[in-house]
């Protein structure tokens, strides 16, 4: 490749030369509903803070907001606010159904898209689709909560809000000018058939850091309206101008909670949070008539006729005094400003270009861009103090004396402040830890300093356990994901170049706490198979794995097992490369081996492998010694596929201690060959060593139901469970209880992890992603020796490797126009499938209908689904 403007101040970034990352799109989509903002006895997040909250009440630990961008620290935010003129409040933050609202858990209830995203945030683009009509907050709230889950969510498009295409496409572009010099071009359109009027109101605020009661921090800053400037000073941050074109109205309230809104008492400010919202929309005397405060908005009032378009100019900058005490300079919004913008969105384009590979087609090139863009502006400042949370802050009223057992009460080192890839910036603005590990594969390709600082992070001392446990997310840290960490540092190395040996050898010696801590804590019997729980499958059984089990005794699971046999694999493969480098890595290189050929065994002597359906189950095995296997033909018996890599023959001669005690533990445990021990000679005449839970006979058995399209095959990638449960639904009675398993394509049915999710049927893109990666790992090793039917059934045989392009191009096509014109993940909605001002717009959503391909869950869930830029760049790479 060659070196872009981009790809030039990413390297200045990553030098300390020059902070092109100090501001970025960093303000969450929602804040509100989240367990950082949550002070109540019993944990109930989603109501403690709620949408009708937010316009009026401070957050205590992060902010929220549209197109929204910030320092890295959060000092200040800007984002937008809009007002159609009907509406009963301002429109400052997306909108949607919390958990007990929705028919099918949270949901946002507007559209909006990331457009572009440079890694830098040198430019980056934003778009909104805004009704003229009155929103529907009461209409989405009272139909869905009517509705049971067996029924579709009820969204804003299935209301009239935008019948006869009465409605505002906004699109914000912005520029860097340097690192901290923003140009921000606001571009309305009025897609109706009359003129309309839009209240547009660029907002600048600083998060309150100041009115917790915490020694040293009580110092407040203060912005100051002058005209079509808001002036903000900061005492650590210094001077900030927000400009705008025209002659706007400039407004000033405080940051300040409306005390008297929210608890009927006196408040901190006479001005408060919603003085510009009750200002605007209801004409009170709510702001401040001073002009100053802790947030400011412009306030612009713009008329557009039917089918045309408005633009309006801002610009942000951090500002150092003038010499000599002379005025602070106009910023420019003309020439200048318009060759900022040009600049950078030609800078992209090239940045782009390079990127994508020779002969991608242009609409998979979309999608590359898109992808990369909705991971970008997944970047969020997270900032939680476990200790101060549950123990509260000096100037507030202590927390119910439940917190200090209670959800995260052994957490109490965590402490977050740092910038974080996040699942979705709205459904899922906290991270997640093993979504995180597949983010930074696709991070790899654009930032790779970012992907590697992202997965040191969770290992750092204030995450990770003092036990070894890596947190798994904010609403239960305590939970267990699975162990994927090493495997996305191996593939962040490998895409970087395989170069950087000390990101491995930091990674590689806090793995080996949390690998311990996985062997201590989820094998009970030290019998080498794994528990785990849920593993972040959520319903994907016939009962709630993190729960009480329905029968005393201990559920040992193949997908536990998987993990783990996978784990040591990624160990293994890290330590043979750290070897070449420091001798002193051999024996853990040997240890590893070691420890997967015990775990693969016992997934065979344990009776996970059904050796008569030809597949691997969890198994109950009660007190007295009863084994019963849940025989689920789901994803969690597939996973133990993905538990493979390969030994050459040229790593063992470098090698000669790895090589002597694998040829000394073969000759002296011949058990265990059937796991280490089958070879061949590759191209070159290399020996290469298979090592994988699945052998060639039984890689041939679960292939024929992988591949089946009556079971896993679905025209858009492999379905979490068989289709064959639709008709044969699987059927258990565990302590007086029945428990049924039923194929269901779409949206949970029920109610096991709140219904948001589910794991029987959809089409979920970590998973498919592993799988694709395992066939490819048996491709390499069998060559063209090994042909499957593909699909089952159809008497058409190819070898591995093209098994996996296949797959992944179906998983592509969810995003690409179909033979109608439609993309897959739109279903059947004409808006958004075939309506021009939207077809074009793609989301990325958290899972996807298991026959249709419509994407489901999460509407921007562009961290782990964002694997489709890794398809599509692999896929078209020599």
């Amino acid at each position: 490749m060659g070196v872009t403007s981009e790809q030039r101040r990413l390297a200045d970034a990553d030098a300390g030369a020059t902070p092109w990352k100090a501001w970025g799109p960093y303000v969450a989509e929602r804040a509100w509903g989240t367990v950082r903002e949550d002070y109540s006895e019993h944990g109930t997040a989603w109501e403690y803070f709620s949408h009708d909250d937010a316009r009026s009440r401070v957050y205590r630990w992060n902010e929220d907001g549209l197109a929204g961008i910030c320092d890295d620290r959060q000092t200040f935010c800007f984002a937008f606010a809009f007002w159609n003129g009907v509406d009963p409040i301002l429109k400052e933050r997306i909108f949607g159904l919390t958990g007990n609202e929705g028919n099918h858990g949270e949901d946002a209830k507007e559209y909006w898209w990331y457009i572009d995203s440079t890694p830098t945030h040198s430019w980056m683009t934003w778009r909104y689709h805004y009704p003229q009509r009155e929103f529907p907050y009461q209409e989405l709230i009272t139909v869905n909560r009517q509705m049971d889950r067996s029924e579709a969510e009820y969204d804003l498009a299935d209301t009239d809000a935008f019948d006869d295409d009465r409605y505002w496409a906004i699109t914000v572009d912005y520029a860097k000018a340097s690192p901290t010099d923003l140009c921000a071009l606001v571009t309305l359109e009025n897609r109706g058939p009359d003129e309309a009027t839009l209240h547009v109101l660029p907002t600048l605020w600083f998060r309150n850091t100041w009115s917790w009661g915490t020694p040293g921090r009580d110092d407040q800053p203060v912005i100051t309206a002058d005209g079509a400037t808001l002036h903000a000073s900061h005492r650590i941050l210094g001077q900030l101008a927000l400009h705008g074109e025209g002659e706007p109205t400039p407004l000033v309230c405080d940051n300040e909670t409306n005390a008297q809104r929210i608890w009927a008492l006196d408040g901190r400010s006479l001005y408060p949070k919603d003085g510009i919202n009750d200002h605007v929309v209801n004409g009170a005397a709510t702001v401040n008539p001073t002009g100053k405060g802790t947030k400011g908005a412009l306030h612009y009032t713009v008329t557009v006729p039917a089918g045309g378009k408005a633009e309006l100019r801002l610009r942000l900058t951090q500002i150092a005094p003038p010499p000599g005490g002379l005025p602070v300079p106009e910023p420019d919004l003309a020439e200048g400003y318009a060759e900022v913008l040009a600049a950078r969105r030609a800078e992209a384009d090239e940045y782009f270009a390079e990127l994508t590979p020779p002969g991608t087609p242009p609409e998979e090139a979309i999608v590359l861009r898109r992808a990369i863009a909705g991971l970008m502006w997944g970047k969020q400042f997270y900032h939680f103090d476990v200790e101060k949370w549950l123990d509260g802050d000096p100037g507030s009223t202590p927390p119910p004396a439940g917190r200090r057992t209670g959800r995260n009460s052994a957490w109490r080192h965590m402490t977050s402040f740092d910038v974080i890839s996040m699942p979705d910036p709205w459904e899922y603005p906290w991270y997640a830890a093993w979504d995180l590990a597949f983010h930074t594969v696709v991070l790899a390709h654009v930032d790779p300093r970012f992907a590697k600082d992202q997965l040191l992070l969770l290992l750092r001392d204030w995450y990770l356990h003092p036990n070894g446990q890596i947190p798994a997310y904010e609403w239960a840290f305590g939970d267990v994901n699975p162990p994927v960490h090493a495997w996305a540092a191996l593939k962040v190395f490998e895409i970087d170049g395989a170069k950087d040996y000390d990101f491995l050898e930091r990674i590689m010696h806090k793995l080996l706490l949390n690998f311990t801590w996985w062997v201590n804590r989820k094998d009970l019997e030290g019998n080498n198979v794994f528990e785990g729980g849920f593993l972040g499958l959520d319903n994907v059984g016939p009962f709630d794995r993190s729960a009480a089990l329905p029968v005393a005794g201990v559920l040992e699971q193949s997908d536990g097992t998987a993990w783990m046999a996978m784990y040591a694999l990624n160990m293994l493969e890290m330590s043979l490369v750290l070897a070449t480098h420091d001798r002193v890595w051999t024996d853990i290189a040997t240890k590893f081996f070691e420890h997967f050929a015990y775990i693969a065994s016992a997934a065979y002597n344990r009776g996970l492998w059904d050796d008569e359906d030809g597949f691997f189950y969890d198994v109950l095995r009660g007190e007295d010694g009863e084994q019963i296997p849940l025989k689920v033909r789901s994803v969690v018996g597939l996973l133990p596929l993905c538990a493979t890599t390969m030994l050459n023959s040229v790593t063992l001669i470098r090698l000669p201690e790895v090589a002597a005690r694998l040829r000394w533990f073969l000759a002296n445990k011949p058990e265990f060959a059937a796991v280490v021990g089958a070879r061949r000679i590759a191209d070159g005449g290399q020996q290469v060593r298979l090592l994988s839970v699945v052998g060639p006979d039984q890689l041939l058995r679960m292939l024929g139901r992988m591949l089946d399209e009556e079971e896993f095959l679905s025209p858009h990638g492999l379905r979490t469970l068989s289709r064959k449960h639709l008709e044969e639904p699987y059927e258990v009675q565990l302590g007086g209880n029945d428990f049924t398993v039923t194929y269901e394509p779409g949206e949970s049915t029920t109610g096991l992890f709140g219904g948001n999710s589910n794991w029987r049927g959809p089409i979920w893109f970590p998973v498919n992603y592993l799988l694709v990666e395992s066939l490819r790992h048996y491709a390499r090793f069998f060559g063209e020796d090994l042909a499957v039917e593909y699909p089952t059934r159809s008497g058409r045989k190819i070898p591995l490797g093209e098994v996996a392009d296949d797959i992944s191009a179906r998983l592509i096509s969810l995003f690409l126009p179909g033979p109608d014109g439609v993309r897959p993940i739109y279903g059947t909605s004409d808006r958004l499938g075939r309506h021009p001002d939207w077809k074009d717009l793609i989301t990325f959503h958290e899972y996807f209908h298991g026959d249709t391909g419509e994407g489901l869950g999460a509407s921007h869930q562009t961290g782990w689904t964002a694997l489709v830029a890794d398809l599509i760049l692999r896929r078209r790479r020599p």
